[in-house]
C-alpha cells in the first residue's frame, strides 16, 4: 500500500513507455492501448493530483475505453476485408468466368456447367443452348449469368 500512495506522475509515465516498448516486441496491439492508457494517467497526474486508487480507477477506465475504440474500429475493417476477400473462396472467383451453354436456359434456375464443375445458376432472362454466358455475381453457391457481350 505505501508503494501505491507514493505513486508519482513519473511512475505512470515510465510505466507506460515500458508497455509501449514492449508493444514493439509483437504484441499485436495488446500493451499499445494500456500503455497509452498509463501515459494518459500520468499526464493527468501530473496536472490533477488524485489519490492512488482515482490513478488505477482512471488507468482501468482509459485502458477499456482505447481497447473497445480498437475493437470496434477493428471489427468493422476485419468484416468489411473479409466481405471481399476472395482467398480459398472459390465461388467468388468465378465472378466474370465464362462458359458455353450445354442446353437452352428458361429465365429462372438452371445449371451450368464452369471449369469441371457444375453449379447451380439463375437467369433473369432465356438463353438459347450455344450462348457464350458470364457470371456477374454469386449468392451463397447459386451464380447469376447473362449472356456475354463483347
Amino acid at each position: 500500500m505505501e508503494f501505491f500512495e507514493q505513486m508519482n506522475h513519473w511512475h505512470w509515465l515510465t510505466l507506460g513507455l515500458l508497455l509501449l516498448a514492449g508493444e514493439l516486441l509483437g504484441t499485436a496491439g495488446y500493451f499499445l492501448w494500456i500503455g497509452l492508457s498509463a501515459v494518459a494517467v500520468g499526464m493527468l497526474y501530473a496536472v490533477i493530483p488524485m489519490s492512488w486508487q482515482m490513478q488505477w480507477l482512471s488507468f482501468a477506465v482509459f485502458s477499456l475505453f482505447t481497447t473497445w475504440l480498437w475493437w470496434r474500429y477493428q471489427h468493422k475493417k476485419d468484416e468489411s476485408s473479409d466481405s471481399n476477400r476472395q482467398l480459398n473462396q472459390k465461388e467468388k472467383q468465378l465472378i466474370g468466368q465464362t462458359s458455353r451453354l450445354d442446353e437452352d436456359v428458361i429465365a429462372g434456375p438452371c445449371r451450368i456447367i464452369i471449369g469441371d464443375t457444375a453449379w447451380s445458376a439463375k437467369s433473369f432472362q432465356d438463353i438459347p443452348k450455344g450462348t457464350l454466358v458470364h457470371v456477374v455475381s454469386v449468392d451463397g453457391i447459386i451464380l447469376t449469368i447473362e449472356p456475354f457481350k463483347k
